[in-house]
């Protein structure tokens, strides 16, 4: 049986590089947790509220997924993305993408998730990425998500030109 896991990324050149370069990197701090990522894994991609410098505007949204075709393993070289050094990481297939500023909220499915058992402090929980799904989790998930997501290349362009954007 394969895992799931909810990736949190709040910054746009950091969704701009795992976009991009169809990798995913962890910080050593998150060692533990990112262990029980192994190879045929689904990997939901979540942008944050500020992902795009624009909280007031933006949404936390769900907005593609991936599956890992490695375990996550410690990178011959560090990536460095912007203030943050990043030692683990694994290879992504991206299966698909929803359009820039589209995807699926999270904020209302959190009631219903069971990797969210404290729905009132569920934002703690994204603290601590990468976040274990359970089989419904990712079912109630996907229900929402699958008919927004398009193929990678329909999309990479305007996520890219955004991260250029956020980051000026």
């Amino acid at each position: 049986m394969t895992g799931a896991y909810l990736v949190v990324i709040s910054d746009a050149a950091a969704l701009a590089w795992v976009l991009g370069e169809r990798r995913m990197a962890f910080p050593e701090a998150r060692r533990r947790q990112v262990d029980a990522l192994s190879a045929g894994d689904e990997v939901l991609i979540y942008t944050a509220r500020g992902c795009f410098n624009n909280p007031t505007r933006d949404r936390g949204r769900i907005i593609g997924y991936a599956k890992a075709t490695t375990s996550a393993l410690d990178l011959d070289e560090p990536v460095t993305i912007g203030h943050r050094t990043f030692t683990l990481g694994c290879s992504l297939r991206v299966v698909g993408v929803a359009p820039l500023r589209t995807g699926v909220e999270l904020a209302p499915l959190v009631h219903r998730l069971d990797a969210f058992p404290d729905p009132a402090s569920w934002s703690a929980r994204l603290r601590r990425p990468p976040l274990s799904l359970s089989e419904a989790d990712v079912a109630s998930i996907r229900e929402q998500l699958d008919p927004l997501i398009e193929p990678l290349s329909n999309h990479l362009a305007d996520y890219l030109t955004q991260a250029k954007l956020s980051i000026t």
